[in-house]
């Protein structure tokens, strides 16, 4: 597959067209963004790490049912993906709370939820991502009723196959973040990536932040941390 221009640069990965109209390559950087990129630093390492997580994980959550933009991994960084128009929504899902979710609503981090709660926040930089229902969410035609509806389905599916997976590494699923995109014939698939920087993921027994809070609280040990989760996964996949 030939890489051709240069499509789109974000925080995390660069984004390249090739000579397949059907088909994307998507890079992975080492760059770290918070708190809509006002803190910026760069994690040694984090883009060969997300890149194998994230293809890892969609490999899994396909052969799960849940259909997914991976198509093959190219390289340590790189990585060749359907072509999809991303749905400018950020679709939430939080298990316990911690983050955004205790600072908005008072509630203490590590609040376990008797069941997992869903949320939405419109995807645009120049906003600050802001929270939006799925009123708001149809009204600003970022999507359908039923492209909701679909995307709700595949996100609690989600749910509920990471935090198996997770559980077997010794993980706790605190929360996460993924996006979903469309495919040129309308289907809705999972898109972008998973990883430590989209989601929450902390150590069973000692309750050890294993993820890109380590970077947003200046806790130390973020390339170990991401080092750590890795480890872990590739032990569960290869058992």
């Amino acid at each position: 597959m030939e890489k051709r221009n240069q499509l789109y640069e974000g925080k995390a990965k660069k984004v390249f067209e090739t000579d397949n109209p059907e088909m994307l390559i998507v890079s992975y950087k080492d760059d770290a963004t918070a708190f809509n990129g006002l803190k910026k630093g760069t994690i040694a390492g984090k883009g060969v790490i997300n890149n194998k997580m994230s293809n890892l994980l969609m490999q899994m959550l396909e052969k799960n049912g849940v259909p997914t933009h991976f198509v093959e991994e190219l390289s340590e960084r790189e990585t060749l993906v359907k072509r999809v128009k991303i749905l400018p929504l950020e679709v939430i899902v939080r298990n316990i709370a911690a983050g955004s979710f205790s600072k908005n609503y008072g509630v203490p981090e590590g609040k376990v939820f008797k069941t997992p709660t869903i949320e939405f926040s419109y995807k645009n930089d120049e906003l600050g991502d802001p929270l939006c229902n799925s009123y708001h969410a149809v009204a600003l035609e970022l999507c359908t009723d039923e492209e909701l509806e679909t995307v709700k389905a595949y996100a609690f599916k989600v749910n509920d196959l990471l935090k198996a997976f997770w559980n077997e590494c010794g993980v706790t699923l605190v929360d996460f973040k993924i996006e979903f995109g469309r495919l040129s014939d309308g289907t809705i698939v999972l898109a972008d990536e998973i990883s430590p920087d989209t989601c929450r993921l902390w150590d069973s027994k000692t309750q050890e932040k294993l993820d890109k809070d380590r970077f947003r609280r200046d806790l130390g040990g973020v390339e170990e941390a991401y080092r750590e989760i890795m480890s872990r996964l590739e032990k569960a996949i290869n058992k």
